[in-house]
């Protein structure tokens, strides 16, 4: 367990949450583990809380075009272009035990133009590279890039919210000092072994 401090702002006791934040907390450690320090963190403004995690839910847990791995690459490469190693670590964790994959969270954070994807994901991170990053450029001939590689309409808004999503919360962690729960670091890093 780190002693350094999860955030540069104070963080409520669990005992202390209003219950539905509780609640939703005591769920996530029954099922992971442990208490993500994000939703320590976000408690701080309990208003706050209920929407971010809203709206997370609603781009990264829904059926779509766009597989939950492919959504957690969308994270890790445009957290990463924005310097947010908690966003980074997490999200890497997530994108490793989604994709079945111990390499990929690392390949894309570091560079995912040379990471071991589809032309269709590359794609897909070119244009959230440019909503995190520029997306005063973009532009038909974006669109029509994506719709080339078969994403519809649908699938193109949820690029485009995801990345913009976690710009916001990148900043926010950033601005928080939000440090990354030891127990990230190694999960989904074991390759599991082929039979037959």
């Amino acid at each position: 367990m780190s002693e350094h401090p999860i955030s540069r702002f104070p963080v409520p006791a669990i005992a202390d949450l209003p219950e539905d934040i509780r609640a939703r907390v005591l769920t996530v450690q029954e099922k992971s583990g442990f208490v993500p320090n994000v939703f320590l963190a976000l408690a701080y403004r309990p208003d706050e809380f209920r929407a971010f995690f809203a709206y997370h839910d609603a781009l990264m847990e829904k059926p779509g075009g766009l597989s939950k791995a492919e959504r957690e690459m969308i994270v890790v490469a445009t957290s990463s272009a924005n310097q947010c190693q908690y966003c980074v670590v997490a999200h890497g964790a997530i994108l490793r035990i989604r994709a079945k994959n111990p390499l990929i969270a690392d390949q894309i954070a570091a560079n995912w133009r040379k990471s071991d994807i589809t032309p269709r994901q590359r794609a897909m991170l070119e244009y959230a590279m440019k909503v995190a990053l520029s997306a005063h450029t973009l532009d038909e001939a974006d669109r029509t890039a994506l719709e080339r590689h078969g994403f519809a309409e649908a699938d193109i808004w949820d690029i485009a919210a995801i990345a913009a999503f976690f710009g916001m919360s990148n900043r926010l962690a950033n601005a928080m000092a939000l440090r990354p729960n030891d127990a990230f670091f190694a999960m989904g890093r074991q390759f599991q072994e082929q039979s037959g």
